[in-house]
């Protein structure tokens, strides 16, 4: 497996109870910057003009499967077959909270958190979200205070509201390290948090754990007052890979298909455990644009086979998602399943209910 080195750390400290803030690059770490004139110093996706999905369904996606018991149709659902038998012995340890949120523990006695939102958006988004849509979000999973205290960093994806949550990061303190894409700094509260900003293809040693930033496909945004004030693309967003011990672990964070999973699976080589997501990609309105943002279940299920996945974990589905670009809480879950069966995919799927836990 190639190692990143000669990471370049550039300190940004400030005065007392203030941040500490690194930025981590390496010779072989990569950032692209947007060619839009007067926006050069926004990012930009690698293959940004990538649109030659290999697979997609068409019709009859969301037949009915006795897998999945629902209270409705494919809403409040829970999934019911028996998981698939492994013999990994990855030593990782997780459990999905909700939506994009996973802890992970590791052998040598470490916790991390993925994407960590455990109630609403932050205000004011939580209260245009369910001003519009008319509900809130189910309550997730949750950890306890003893939990949270036990953890050695946090990994965030993007800047969105539903990944990105500045009241968990209160909840958590200031104990663990924060790993985030760059740009994310800025909007840490200024409390001697402990803040690396990375770019794609950089590393951080974490114990005996690395951790290695790579590309997604996505965008990012966060504030944006009319004719004033907009951040589009101002913060890199990308996925993690945990290495401990020749085992690795892939989160992929908010991604649309496209070659930059051939490319990781080429630098990293075969992934071991692959949380990716399935749900989001469906718009009436614009799905072009849903699409090239989101993996549908089968551009997952083709990520899965190029990264070389010992196992796939689904996840952005749900009883406690926000259903955005969704047809129900459940229906990327029925549509996984099905295309799982129109490919042939022999990717082992296993397959999460919010709040479960597993040994891989």
């Amino acid at each position: 497996m190639k190692r990143l080195a000669l990471a370049v750390l550039i300190p940004l400290t400030g005065c007392s109870n203030s941040n500490v803030v690194e930025r981590i690059q390496s010779e072989s770490s990569v950032v692209k910057h947007s060619s839009v004139e007067g926006y050069e110093d926004r990012y930009s996706n690698i293959y940004n003009k990538f649109k030659d999905y290999p697979v997609t369904c068409d019709e009859n996606c969301y037949p009915a499967t006795q897998q999945i018991q629902c209270q409705s149709e494919m809403q409040d659902c829970t999934y019911v077959c028996n998981p698939p038998t492994l013999s990994l012995n990855t030593g990782f340890a997780i459990q999905w909270l909700g939506h994009a949120s996973f802890k992970v523990n590791t052998k040598d006695g470490q916790q991390f958190l993925f994407d960590p939102v455990t109630a609403q958006f932050d205000w004011p988004v939580n209260w245009a979200f369910r001003l519009s849509e008319g509900f809130n979000r189910n309550q997730p999973a949750q950890l306890s205070q003893t939990e949270l205290q036990q953890t050695n960093a946090v990994m965030y994806s993007h800047i969105h509201y539903d990944h990105f949550n500045k009241s968990d990061i209160e909840a958590i303190g200031t104990g663990p390290n924060y790993l985030t894409p760059l740009g994310f700094a800025e909007h840490f509260p200024k409390n001697g948090y402990k803040v690396s900003e990375m770019e794609w293809y950089s590393s951080k040693q974490l114990g005996e754990v690395t951790a290695h930033f790579v590309p997604a496909n996505h965008f990012s945004s966060r504030i944006w007052v009319p004719f004033l004030y907009e951040d589009h693309g101002a913060a890199l967003w990308g996925g993690w890979i945990l290495e401990h011990q020749g085992k690795t672990l892939f989160f992929a964070g908010d991604t649309g298909y496209s070659p930059h999973f051939k490319d990781i699976q080429e630098k990293y080589g075969d992934i071991d455990v692959c949380l990716l997501p399935i749900a989001s990609y469906y718009s009436e309105e614009d799905p072009n644009w849903y699409r090239k943002v989101h993996t549908t279940p089968e551009d997952a299920l083709t990520a899965a086979k190029e990264l070389g996945c010992k196992v796939m974990v689904p996840w952005g589905y749900g009883n406690a998602s926000w259903k955005m670009g969704d047809k129900t809480s459940h229906s990327a879950l029925f549509r996984l399943l099905h295309m799982q069966q129109v490919l042939k995919a022999q990717t082992p799927l296993y397959i999460l209910n919010e709040g479960d836990s597993v040994h891989l």
